[in-house]
């Protein structure tokens, strides 16, 4: 089973800190689970242009490929003017929506705000339920005063919703698996 982490943002390290928080965590009480990070920042993705996703190349295949390949995903944004970033948008628009469908996803925000939570439920669950994906029912939002000057997460609340969601994506992941001999709706 992989589990591929996704900050998707090129700015800023505060979302990256707490996907990256998550895979500690189920790398720490699931050594069996193989995990990756995705820091979109590291990727020059071109903007999604309509084309069949198999004819791109470069960063953009590479990063296609990587999703599409995942089991199940801790998918990060931070929250911009009320929004998830347009480099997550981007990435949901070129991968084809097939490859989510029947998979797990945990959702990750970091803002400014205290009502930015609102954005997992208002967008990103919407977009997983658009793929028939599967959402965890937990979620972590990590506003800026959880961190440090630092940046470190200093949050116990925050930490325990970590662990939470980390538990909740691998237990669901497991379940899945080992119920689903045939493979659901296609």
């Amino acid at each position: 089973m992989k589990l591929l982490g996704i900050s998707g943002t090129i700015t800023g390290s505060k979302t990256k800190i707490v996907v990256e928080k998550v895979l500690e965590e189920v790398k720490k009480n699931y050594p069996e689970v193989e995990v990756e990070l995705l820091d979109l920042k590291q990727f020059d993705v071109q903007f999604c242009d309509g084309r069949n996703p198999s004819e791109y190349t470069g960063d953009t295949k590479k990063v296609i490929e990587l999703v599409s390949s995942a089991d199940f995903y801790i998918i990060g944004t931070p929250i911009f003017q009320g929004s998830i970033t347009g480099a997550l948008k981007n990435l949901f628009d070129l991968v084809p929506p097939t490859d989510f469908r029947n998979k797990v996803m945990g959702f990750i925000a970091t803002g400014g705000t205290y009502q930015h939570y609102l954005v997992i439920e208002n967008q990103l669950k919407p977009i997983a339920s658009y793929f028939r994906a599967y959402v965890a029912p937990g979620f972590v939002y990590a506003h800026n005063n959880h961190f440090s000057p630092q940046n470190e997460l200093v949050d116990k609340e925050v930490l325990e919703r970590i662990s939470a969601l980390s538990e909740e994506v691998v237990f669901m992941q497991k379940t899945l698996k080992s119920t689903n001999k045939e493979p659901l709706l296609q």
